[in-house]
């Protein structure tokens, strides 16, 4: 069996993908690959139901932190089930409180436009020491347990701190505040600076930036007008995320989006039928955008892309470009190519079992090229 090729778990590309992430998060800490392999024995390939109640049993019998990660994964059908399941939402931030409570990491609620966003300052340990600081910056779905795994885990190991958040559109913004996603994220990434900067457990010196998935285009876009990281890393690059919506659709659909003919568009959309598995990911894709209509989620998606301002980007920037990504292929190089500074591109293969999106099963190497750039 080649484990690098899709499908190797499941036919369904968001079941085989999301199983490679909780694989690779094994080597970080977060679970054991015994308890992955015996959930993922228990789905029906492609049945959201199956792969909710197998993910909320492997979550009730691991630690906080493993738990918090599986609720998060149990909810990737969420759009899918017959019922809402709001309360494993809430079981997943207990879960994920409850670990931080343990490791004595700080909650800080970064002002933000007369509210907060929450966010966690996760130290090695709890003297105070100022350190340097990995501020991360997670994709469109990923939750504040999973970066644990991505990168968190392996700045304690470093002694660093890393501070992680939920902006605009994610996680606790979106499913209890019911805040959507915004496109220009400095006024998310200067207020977290703010509050970090000012703190004597943080070395303001010694900040850097990590952005992952989709926090590979909101991390630069934001770096276009905030200078005070010292570094950065795109897990991968994107430039343009609408690219990647937009190619599902056919000539006749984007002449009536860039037309403006929401009502034909949605007549179309609303007719066509097709794969149950095609309209769960559109409905959780969708959900953080905050609109009621396809029309204007892509209509709100095409402006999540990077301009002339990607010329203002002073920070140096490693740029991490895996094999196979099935959402923003071909687009870390094309990031590279246009940052104007100092920059590093990184490649990661299938030959050595480094592919897919973010490279879920070689979080080791990953994490090593990372912070060997970020120190140096």
């Amino acid at each position: 069996m080649d484990w690098t090729s899709a499908g190797a778990f499941f036919k369904d590309p968001t079941f085989d993908y999301e199983t490679r992430i909780a694989l690779g998060a094994v080597s970080q800490g977060v679970g054991d690959a015994g308890l992955v392999l015996a959930t993922i024995g228990r789905i029906a390939d492609g049945d959201a139901q199956s792969w909710f109640d197998a993910w909320v049993a492997a979550a009730e019998e691991a630690d906080h932190l493993a738990a918090s990660t599986y609720f998060a994964k149990a909810l990737v059908v969420a759009d899918a089930l017959a019922t809402d399941p709001a309360d494993t939402f809430q079981r997943q931030v207990a879960a994920w409180e409850a670990y931080a409570g343990e490791r004595k990491f700080v909650r800080i609620d970064v002002p933000y436009e007369g509210a907060t966003l929450p966010g966690y300052l996760l130290r090695p340990d709890d003297t105070g020491a100022r350190r340097p600081t990995l501020v991360m910056t997670n994709g469109s779905d990923g939750s504040m347990a999973g970066l644990v795994g991505y990168g968190a885990g392996a700045a304690l190991e470093r002694g660093w701190n890393a501070f992680l958040f939920d902006g605009p559109g994610q996680q606790s913004m979106l499913f209890q505040r019911g805040v959507p996603f915004r496109h220009d994220w400095e006024a998310v990434l200067t207020p977290v600076i703010d509050a970090l900067v000012t703190r004597p457990d943080v070395d303001a010196d010694r900040l850097t930036g990590y952005g992952i998935s989709q926090g590979g285009y909101w991390l630069p876009r934001a770096l276009a007008f905030e200078h005070r990281l010292q570094a950065a890393v795109v897990d991968g690059g994107v430039v343009d995320v609408s690219r990647t919506w937009n190619k599902n659709l056919p000539p006749q659909m984007l002449d009536l989006l860039r037309g403006g003919d929401k009502d034909t568009f949605n007549g179309i959309m609303a007719s066509i039928g097709g794969d149950p598995a095609q309209a769960r990911e559109f409905a959780f894709r969708s959900r953080p955008y905050g609109q009621d209509n396809p029309f204007d989620t892509f209509r709100v998606v095409q402006q999540f892309r990077l301009g002339d301002e990607i010329q203002n980007i002073r920070t140096p920037m490693l740029v991490l470009a895996p094999d196979d990504d099935q959402f923003f292929a071909g687009q870390s190089q094309e990031l590279y190519d246009r940052l104007p500074g100092a920059k590093k591109l990184v490649r990661f293969t299938a030959a050595t079992g480094a592919n897919w999106h973010c490279q879920p099963l070689a979080r080791r190497e990953t994490h090593r090229r990372m912070f060997e750039f970020l120190a140096g």
